[in-house]
């Protein structure tokens, strides 16, 4: 055998360093030290005792945060992109119908993934920064019969807070399964899983939580599961299957857990911690200061002439607030300075808000007074000093 051809990288010689930023961009967001020393305890076996009371903490967590009694409460590991592609993968076969709600990317998103795996997918949308109502919701519902109705509860492409109420039960009056995204609203936003007859619910870590990137939090009703584990074929993943990752976290009747996958186990003790510090401060508390933040923070940028994206207030997402584009500037020059003047990120926009809005999120930790102030400084610096076209 010949000696090796490849030598050691210089660049893996040096100590890694990362730099401190002040996270103000739509996720993820800044990790408290809290966090980030739980996620520093050691490695344990993913199989571990130990390891399963964890992970029974997590699911009470989980259900607390969702609002929800569901048995079937779990964290797949992945990012929130994982957690939709289980939530259809599971519960949609192939030639079954789909109807997406369309208000920015995320539903773009979920349409994609259904059509994926053969499903017949039809989309409602809502031009940029609205939302549908439910007579438009109940009308498509009625035309496309689907299995699944998708809907972003937190549009963080548009800033978009939907309405959830009385959505569940037209749903299920049309025997279709509901399912919500709320990556970017969930313990930010008031939502109630049962209550609002929510069938699947699934979010990330790295946003309210401010937990790494990596765990997202799903929750499926007895109705959902029903679907999930009497279908004909098997889903389109493995590594999703609902099933397996049932008896892996608990959740079903089986007196022992199997092998599926290597659970994260690190990222299972920060996911964990952060739930604790939500339950510290409690549900309500956090609805409430995200939303007296948000307000804070808008009144702020129209003290300084800035429009905000979203027109109606009850419809604005209180993490994740989307200016529009100052006219005249780059908003690209404005986002670039200010990471490089304030060592502060906010971010354009995404998907079908691109050009058009600033995005800025005040998540968790990051959702204080004193984080707004932070940010309408660097705004004002930059529209201070970058280019502004006279035209």
């Amino acid at each position: 055998m010949s000696p090796v051809s490849i030598p050691p990288p210089q660049c893996l010689k040096k100590r890694l360093f990362v730099p401190h930023r002040y996270m103000f961009g739509p996720g993820p967001s800044n990790v408290p030290s809290r966090i980030l020393l739980a996620g520093a305890q050691p490695v344990i076996g993913h199989m571990h005792p130990e390891t399963f009371e964890i992970m029974s903490d997590i699911k009470s967590g989980i259900q607390y945060l969702f609002q929800t009694k569901n048995r079937t409460t779990l964290a797949v590991s992945g990012t929130g992109h994982a957690a939709m592609e289980c939530a259809i993968f599971n519960t949609v076969e192939p030639g079954e119908s789909v109807l997406v709600a369309v208000n920015g990317i995320w539903g773009e998103r979920a349409a994609d993934m259904a059509e994926r795996i053969g499903a017949r997918v039809n989309t409602i949308v809502a031009s940029p920064g609205s939302y549908l109502t439910n007579a438009e919701i109940e009308r498509a519902l009625s035309e496309h019969r689907p299995v699944l109705f998708f809907l972003a509860h937190g549009e963080s492409s548009t800033g978009v807070l939907h309405p959830l109420d009385g959505i569940g039960e037209l749903c299920h009056k049309n025997n279709c399964l509901f399912l919500v995204d709320s990556v970017a609203s969930v313990g930010g936003a008031p939502l109630y899983m049962d209550q609002q007859g929510i069938d699947i619910l699934y979010t990330g870590s790295q946003k309210v939580l401010n937990v790494p990137p990596g765990t997202a939090p799903i929750s499926f009703s007895e109705r959902a599961c029903q679907k999930a584990f009497s279908r004909k074929t098997k889903p389109a993943s493995f590594f999703l299957d609902l099933s397996w990752l049932a008896n892996y976290w608990g959740c079903d009747d089986k007196p022992a857990r199997m092998y599926h996958h290597t659970g994260p186990v690190t990222a299972f003790y920060s996911l964990r911690e952060g739930l604790a510090v939500l339950a510290d401060e409690g549900l309500e508390n956090s609805w409430e200061r995200h939303q007296k933040v948000a307000e804070y923070f808008h009144a702020g940028l129209e003290s300084m002439g800035l429009k905000l994206f979203v027109k109606e207030k009850r419809a604005r997402l209180p993490t994740v607030t989307t200016i529009v584009a100052p006219h005249g500037y780059d908003w690209k020059e404005i986002t670039a300075y200010i990471m490089k003047t304030h060592n502060l990120e906010i971010s354009g926009g995404l998907g079908p808000s691109v050009g058009l809005v600033l995005r800025v999120g005040l998540m968790g930790c990051n959702s204080s007074k004193a984080n707004v102030d932070m940010v309408l400084a660097a705004l004002r610096d930059a529209l201070k000093h970058c280019h502004r076209s006279k035209v």
